[in-house]
């Protein structure tokens, strides 16, 4: 099974390869890795402290795992910790992150990759977050008897590893030191099928919004254009979003103004934005305080400041749901705005019970959005139930940091 695992691997890479001829994603993907071994040996080569080492998928994962970063680093400052991405959109918009001592992107997933990273690195522990399996480096972390901690994770009875076709897999799970899940029914799973090394520690992302929130944030040109206005910040949004959006803008039930943040931020995509929207859209890095003063459509065509925003609105609208399921609501919940999503949600937790709680709306097509918008803008009574039903979410759920760190202790020994 090893050597299929391997031969897709390969067969990945290759892939990828291809791509990046004509893809820009897959272009970061390749260039990024090139010579990362010996970028990462010449890099670590003069330490002499112990390393942590942190694995995320991309940008949603590093998120995640960001409390629990930053507690290491302030609990125990003898360690540093290198952080490595597979997907360009988490590297490229954090490659720079101090909180961090290395940084780099994950080198394909081959015997001799793991082998030489491992070799290099010398890490004391290493946790992945929430999705990341990559045989290979666990099975050079074992032979160096090397702890495997796995973060904010979550499972489903659909998972690979719990099919019939699944032994093999499942038995790579088997020899994780420490799974720290983010609901009992993921804990309940793994124990139904031999894995006993649990804790049902809840959901990191909680930890990171409520920091977010507490966090002081200025920028001109948003303050001047959410002032004494009410303002929709519509997040991680695709056309189909879109379309639900264009039309509440074009006659609102009240007045509003709209800060967009699109998924995708390519040259292309904003101006189809701007021409969509028309007389009054204005893209963020054009805006001064004084333009942005007279705009109603304000399309953010950065990356990375979205989490920072939704203190300016209040209503949020997240992006996804019309295809494979809702981005990051949680981020908007923790400041209380009553949220707005598609109609794919349903393998989200916090969609779920944030509906059931009625602080959260999905629509289903315009005239459903349009329906939904004015009764919540309307109705007082509604807005504030929304509003409250975030709130009390979002502190009920947070924790998750201090119990994985109380866990980590045993792994992070001092001198």
């Amino acid at each position: 099974m090893m050597l299929l695992y391997n031969l897709t691997i390969n067969g990945y890479t290759a892939a990828v390869r291809v791509a990046s001829h004509f893809n820009p994603k897959a272009r970061l993907w390749v260039e990024g890795r090139h010579k990362i071994i010996q970028r990462i040996q010449e890099a670590m080569k003069t330490n002499q402290q112990r390393v942590v080492w942190v694995h995320c998928a991309s940008l949603g994962e590093f998120e995640q795992g960001r409390p629990v970063i930053e507690a290491i680093r302030k609990q125990h400052p003898a360690y540093k910790i290198l952080l490595t991405f597979f997907s360009p959109s988490g590297y490229e918009v954090r490659k720079n992150y101090t909180g961090a001592d290395y940084v780099f992107y994950l080198p394909a997933d081959t015997p001799a990759n793991a082998r030489e990273f491992i070799a290099a690195a010398k890490p004391a522990v290493a946790i992945f977050i929430k999705y990341e399996f990559w045989f290979n480096f666990m099975k050079e972390l074992r032979h160096n008897n090397i702890p495997i901690i796995i973060i904010s994770a979550i499972f489903r009875p659909g998972h690979h590893f719990f099919g019939w076709y699944g032994f093999w897999f499942l038995k790579q799970l088997i020899a994780i030191n420490r799974f720290y899940v983010q609901n009992e029914s993921s804990g309940e799973l793994l124990r139904r099928n031999g894995i006993t090394q649990v804790v049902v520690s809840g959901d990191t992302r909680f930890d990171r919004v409520k920091e977010v929130a507490a966090q002081e944030f200025s920028h001109p040109v948003i303050e001047a254009f959410a002032s004494g206005n009410q303002v929709l910040i519509a997040g991680s949004t695709w056309p189909p979003d879109e379309e639900l959006i264009v039309a509440l803008m074009k006659k609102p039930p009240i007045n509003l103004r709209l800060l967009i943040a699109p998924h995708e931020v390519d040259q292309q995509r904003i101006e189809q934005l701007v021409k969509e929207f028309g007389k009054g859209a204005l893209r963020l890095s054009k805006a001064n305080p004084d333009s942005a003063r007279e705009a109603r459509v304000l399309i953010v065509d950065n990356v990375g400041m979205l989490s920072q925003l939704y203190r300016y609105g209040q209503y949020a609208y997240i992006g996804g749901g019309f295809g494979v399921g809702t981005h990051n609501i949680l981020e908007a919940a923790t400041f209380g705005l009553p949220l707005f999503f598609g109609p794919n949600h349903q393998k989200f937790r916090e969609t779920i019970d944030l509906i059931r709680l009625r602080g959260a709306f999905p629509v289903s097509s315009i005239a459903c959005f349009l329906s939904i918008f004015e009764k919540v803008a309307s109705d007082n009574y509604i807005y504030q139930q929304a509003h409250a039903a975030c709130l009390d979410y979002i502190a009920r759920n947070t924790g998750a940091t201090e119990i994985i760190m109380t866990g980590l202790k045993g792994y992070l020994q001092e001198e």
